[in-house]
């Protein structure tokens, strides 16, 4: 287990009955003009909007709309300028991880003077970390990011195909979790999104640090979790344990918990996010796909014996051979996948030429530092092309 600090100041609201009777006084603590963030339509449809504007009548609401998936960077910029020009003093984000995370950006854009791509790919004279950002409260519809108690970003530069993470110096400060507002998230999304907690935790799993149990088992609990309830989910869109157990499953997968003790960084996303970048497709779909890949490339004498907990923990798979045992675990991520009617190629997410594979290998590696011990096995450029073409059939798998 390797030295570590933890330290995470959201609180959390999670559950019915805490959003009309707690937003006014979660986001009024922080002063009166307020930025109100959120994506498309959908929060109307539901009548959400309309709450929200209640708890906050008798302040001064200000409003960014149209926060795309794979949030992009122009949304960031228009909240920057909204931001400044109205001296906004809290940010309230209603909907998925991607309207949070630019809100995230956005809150510290109100602080720096440059273009707000400047803070992402942190080439500006100040970095997030160095200036100050406004307190962000969310009110979370979609179970995946687990952006809610921690201070990442993920944000799209279109017109230069680079998709990067970022970090600031706070995590939001009150996080309401109604697993309620999930019911009408579509199939699509809700299994995307138990995909990408899934990946989350796996990223943190599969790690070079040794005896690390304590956090291992947490994962593994985590990850049986999210194997048991996302079918429910899908089959049963409005139950609320399965509801539930997904959302506070995607916010403990990625609060700084499941990393304690760990070593290296992390594999597939870095790879995805290449794809997300050039293709704008959905993340946790473009991980589902990756991942049984990624498995069964870094699979070796060195790693057989984590692959083998893996299967045997994760999926009470039994056996005396860890190579066997290994073997199997990564068909049953395969096979689980497929059950929950995500495409298993990237043909099935219309990626049908392998044009860019060299390209988006060589950012892959580059930004995820790959080929120089940042993950969990070293993968050099030849290796993530490889993948990507792995990824274009089903050969290999049953």
């Amino acid at each position: 287990m390797e030295d570590f600090s933890f330290q995470n100041k959201t609180a959390i609201r999670f559950g019915k009955h805490h959003i009309d009777e707690e937003l006014h006084d979660a986001v009024a603590q922080f002063a009166q003009k307020v930025l109100l963030t959120y994506g498309g339509g959908s929060i109307k449809k539901s009548g959400l909007y309309d709450r929200v504007q209640k708890a906050l009548a008798d302040l001064q609401v200000f409003e960014l709309s149209g926060i795309a998936p794979n949030p992009k960077i122009d949304s960031i910029r228009d909240g920057q300028k909204l931001a400044k020009a109205h001296d906004i003093d809290v940010i309230l984000s209603v909907g998925g991880g991607s309207v949070l995370d630019a809100s995230k950006v956005i809150a510290s854009a109100k602080f720096y003077d440059g273009d707000a791509w400047d803070l992402v790919a942190d080439r500006g004279a100040q970095s997030r970390s160095d200036i100050d950002q406004l307190p962000v409260v969310d009110i979370l519809t979609l179970s995946a990011t687990g952006s809610e108690m921690n201070a990442g970003s993920v944000i799209s530069n279109s017109d230069l195909n680079i998709k990067l993470g970022t970090y600031g110096p706070n995590t939001p400060a009150v996080s309401f979790l109604d697993p309620q507002l999930t019911y009408s998230v579509s199939k699509w999304q809700t299994a995307a999104g138990s995909f990408d907690v899934f990946s989350h935790l796996a990223e943190q799993y599969f790690d070079r640090a040794t005896a690390n149990d304590v956090t291992s088992g947490i994962i593994e609990g985590m990850m049986r979790s999210v194997i048991k309830w996302a079918p429910v989910a899908l089959a049963e869109p409005d139950n609320y344990d399965a509801r539930a157990n997904l959302m506070w499953g995607a916010t403990m997968a990625l609060n700084g918990i499941a990393r304690s003790g760990n070593k290296n960084g992390w594999t597939v996303h870095p790879i995805e996010h290449e794809l997300s970048a050039y293709y704008d497709i959905t993340h946790g779909v473009g991980l589902a796909i990756l991942t049984p890949r990624w498995m069964k490339r870094v699979l070796s004498g060195e790693t057989q014996a984590r692959f083998a907990r893996y299967g045997r923990e994760v999926w009470h798979l039994t056996g005396k051979d860890d190579l066997d045992v290994a073997q199997r675990a990564i068909q049953a991520t395969y096979d689980w996948i497929k059950s929950l009617d995500i495409p298993m190629t990237l043909p099935g997410v219309a990626i049908n030429s392998e044009e860019k594979f060299v390209e988006m290998a060589q950012e892959a590696v580059r930004i995820g530092n790959l080929n120089q011990n940042g993950g969990y096995v070293n993968l050099t450029v030849d290796d993530v092309t490889a993948l990507y073409h792995d990824s274009m059939t089903t050969a290999g798998f049953e």
